[in-house]
Parts: structure tokens; C-alpha cells; sequence
């Protein structure tokens, strides 16, 4: 019989209800006279770019490209302009080091805000650094650009403010309130030129009106009963907005905006295993599109585990990397920019720049796992069952040279609680595109979920499994 693979990373409340892992693997649907519905593809690896020393902090705290087609970043305290031929240029220092920045540009300056009342530009015809100095300026934690205003929430209030028209300078009464509840203002975005308040339990839009003396106005009939957690995890893809949301009636959950109006994407499993996490205030989000996927990324650096989201599937999978030991932590990435035709993102731990590499399986060299677990196997009458052969059904044959690619197969006989020894095999020597994976003579189980691990450093992907079973009346 065939063993598809139809969901993602879906390990429910109760184990013995599903115990499935998707961990750097991403699906895609196959055509339907395909014998398998999804391909189980690899997540890309990690290409060295440009290393920087921040003086202050260690990691990457953000990344931006601006109009100028010039990419620019912080790391630590530092602020750098970085090349098409990735050379770092230091611009100068921000009074922190640590926590997510958020930055845009109104076509001659870039702003840059870190939740603090400070915030920096840099203009961007000459690549000078200055803090901004303007009398109705008050920080922000969230900055956006729309209809020629730059658009900030003052922090710990409920107020938001914007520039003057193309300009870094504010004037003091240019500022309104979210109105629509009393909650306070979590941070803002800005998408197809609707201004979205997300508040602490609940969001606003608002959009140019062209009224004076303040231009913009609430949107009518729009109130969402969805706020946000936290504001470094409202990111943007494909004109809608996604973030890590809550509510007066709970949190842990993942939001999309959709029509204006909030639509819950996170999982029954998944909102489950965030209930647990501490750092639900300090999740990092990004987007980024891959091979004609669209992926929304959410990190909790103290839980140090990273979800992914693809939209054109509609199912989570985890990102992560494996120290030495092989432990897995969050995905070395904590913030993204498309720049120079590549998709690159800063380490959160050092002064490391990548490249997000569709052609590189490693991080960085390091081995990146692979982890695929399978449905539970049954029998409809709960009889034990007979297992005489697993054959993977691989992409084989890509290894370098006379080189054998190990992958690993383990079984759970307890729903998934625990787990028996890994059993090695081979994904085939260089040329062995009809190699066949296979484990054979596996023993007997009432219900056994299977599961695949391998971390080959060439090109592989993962369809689904052939079983030969026969049930056991006994």
C-alpha cells in the first residue's frame, strides 16, 4: 500500500491523534495522475556573504533594501550599508544593541525606529548617518511609508503619528488615536496604502482621506476582535498582513489578513505547542518567496524554535539548524531582505550575512537535518499488524562521486512517545537514480508511526512510502 504524505508538521495535543514532523522540508503539490499528491522539497541552505563586527551586540537585527537599490542593516548597535558585491560599509551606531529595528524610506531618507522615543536616518544620496531630530518625533517600534508620509505608532500609547509629506520632519499635531477600542497600540503596517493598527486585543484600518488638517480616517464598517503580541512579528506577503495575534479571549495564535478581517492560519497542534512558549512578546517575523512559494517565518528566540508558513499549501513546517551535538535550535535566520536579485538573511547570533541558497544543503557547511514522520498505521479492526517491508520513495542517485548518502528510519510502537534505534541505509552513490530504499523484516504493531531522518548534502526530495503489511489477527 502506499503511505502518502498530505499534512505538515502536525504533532496534536494528543500524540496517539497525530504525531507527524516536517522539520526543513517544505510540500508541493504534485499533478493529479502523480501516484503521490506532495513532494516533500528541501528547504534552502545557508552561503557565507559578508561577516561584519558590530560594536556593540552580536547578531543581525535587521535588514532593508531601499529605494536607492542599496541594502542596508544593523547588527548589534551598528549600522551598515552593504554593496552589490557584498562589501560592509559602517555608517555608525544606534544607542541599543539587541531586539528587533524596523526601517523604511521615503525615496531620500531612511528611517530606522527600535521601539525606543530615538530613532536614525540615513540619506540616502550621500550614505550619512544622524540621529533624527525633529520636535514631533517620539519613536516608534513600527515605521511605514505610504501616499508620501512616513506612518509610526508612539510607543505605550494608543496614538500614531506621520511625517509631513515627503519629509523627515513632524509637526505635533499630526497625530491620531486608535480609536476603536481602548487597548493599547502593539505597532502598525502599511499594505495596498491601508494603514493597519493592530493594537494589544484589537485592530483598525485606516487609510488617505486627504483631509486637513490630518489626511487619514478610519476605514467603516472595519474593526477586527484580533490583536497583536508582538509587533516584530506583523510582516507583509502578497498584500496581505500576517502576525502573531491575540484577543481578549486568548492568545497563541497566527493571524492573516483577509478582506479586512482576521483569519486564523496556525493549527489546532500548533497553537497547542505556543501556548507553552514564554517569549510569545518577542517572536520575530519575516516573509520571503521561494521557487514560486510564498513562506511566512516566525521565530521565538527563548523557546529557540522557528515555524514556517507556506501560503500556496496552507501548512507549517519547522526551520531549524543542529549544533554539534545534534540538537536542533531556531533557524540561524532572524531577518530577511530581498537584495541584488538574492534572498538574504542575517544570523541572529553573529555578524554573518547569507545567502538563503536553493544550491547549498548545508548551513554554512554545517549538516542541516531533515526529519519526515508519517501518519499512524492502523488496522481498522485495532489488530496488530505485520510489517515486512518500508521502501522510501526518494530522489536518489545525487551524491557526490562513490559517496553513500546515510539516511535513517526509526519507529514509534507507543503513538509516538517514544522511539526504537534508527536503522541506517543509503539514498545511493552518484548516478544511482533507480536506487531503491528499503528496510525490510520489521516486526509487528497494533499502531506505529514511522520516520525518516537524513542530512545529505545533495539535492533529494521525499514523496511519500510503499508499505507491505498484512494484518494480524492475534
Amino acid at each position: 500500500m502506499k503511505m502518502p504524505l498530505v499534512t505538515g508538521a502536525y504533532q496534536a495535543k494528543s500524540l496517539a491523534a497525530e504525531a507527524q514532523r516536517c522539520v526543513n522540508l517544505y510540500m508541493e503539490r504534485n499533478p493529479q495522475d502523480s501516484p503521490f499528491p506532495y513532494t516533500c522539497y528541501l528547504t534552502p541552505g545557508l552561503t557565507p556573504l559578508v561577516s561584519v563586527a558590530p560594536t556593540l551586540g552580536s547578531g543581525w537585527r535587521g535588514l532593508y533594501f531601499a529605494s536607492n537599490n542599496q541594502l542596508y542593516g544593523v547588527c548589534g548597535s551598528s549600522v551598515y550599508s552593504i554593496s552589490s558585491a557584498w562589501v560592509a560599509t559602517f555608517l555608525g551606531d544606534i544607542t541599543s544593541h539587541s531586539g528587533p529595528v524596523a526601517m523604511v524610506d521615503n525615496g531620500s531618507y531612511l528611517v530606522i525606529v527600535d521601539g525606543s522615543p530615538n530613532g536614525w536616518t540615513v540619506k540616502l544620496a550621500a550614505n550619512t548617518f544622524a540621529p533624527l531630530a525633529s520636535t514631533g518625533f517620539l519613536g516608534g517600534n513600527t515605521v511605514a511609508f505610504m501616499d508620501g508620509y512616513l506612518v509610526l505608532n508612539s510607543p505605550g500609547t494608543n496614538e500614531w503619528y506621520i511625517s509631513t509629506g515627503n519629509e523627515i520632519v513632524f509637526d505635533p499635531t499630526q497625530f491620531a488615536s486608535k480609536s476603536g477600542a481602548q487597548d493599547l497600540l502593539a505597532g502598525l503596517a502599511v499594505t495596498k496604502r491601508y494603514i493597519y493598527l493592530f493594537g494589544q486585543q484589537t485592530t483598525e484600518v485606516w487609510f488617505d482621506a486627504g483631509d486637513t488638517p490630518f489626511p487619514m480616517d478610519r476605514l467603516p464598517g472595519v474593526f477586527m476582535q484580533f490583536g497583536c503580541t508582538s509587533a516584530a512579528s506583523i510582516a507583509q506577503m502578497d498584500g496581505d498582513l500576517y502576525w502573531l495575534a491575540q484577543s481578549p479571549q486568548g492568545d497563541a495564535i497566527v493571524c492573516r489578513s483577509v478582506q479586512f478581517n482576521a483569519k486564523q492560519i496556525s493549527t489546532f497542534a500548533l497553537a497547542n505547542e505556543m501556548t507553552n512558549y514564554g517569549d510569545l512578546d518577542q517572536a520575530i517575523g519575516f516573509t520571503y518567496q521561494f521557487e514560486g512559494h510564498f513562506f511566512y517565518v516566525l521565530t521565538f528566540p527563548e523557546t529557540d524554535v522557528t515555524w514556517q508558513y507556506d501560503l500556496s499549501t496552507e501548512q507549517w513546517n519547522q526551520l531549524a539548524w543542529a549544533d554539534s551535538n545534534g540538537v536542533l535550535h531556531r533557524h540561524r535566520a532572524s531577518c530577511f531582505a530581498s537584495a541584488y536579485g538574492s534572498p538574504v538573511v542575517g544570523d541572529w547570533e553573529t555578524g554573518q550575512l547569507y545567502l538563503w541558497d536553493q544550491d547549498n544543503y548545508t548551513d554554512n557547511g554545517a549538516p542541516i537535518v531533515r526529519i519526515r514522520s508519517f501518519p499512524h498505521g492502523v488496522d481498522d479492526s485495532s489488530n496488530r499488524i505485520h510489517y515486512t517491508e518500508f521502501i522510501a520513495n526518494f530522489e536518489v542517485g545525487n551524491g557526490a562521486g562513490n559517496v553513500r548518502v546515510p539516511v535513517s528510519l526509526r519507529w514509534s510502537d507507543t503513538r509516538g512517545v517514544s522511539w526504537g534505534n534508527p536503522v541506517m541505509r543509503s539514498l545511493g552513490m552518484e548516478g544511482e537514480y533507480l536506487k531503491s530504499v528499503q528496510w525490510r523484516r520489521l516486526g509487528m504493531a497494533r499502531d506505529r508511526v514511522f520516520e525518516l531522518s537524513w542530512s545529505a548534502p545533495c539535492k533529494t526530495a521525499l514523496l511519500g512510502a510503499w508499505v507491505d503489511a498484512q494484518s494480524n489477527n492475534q
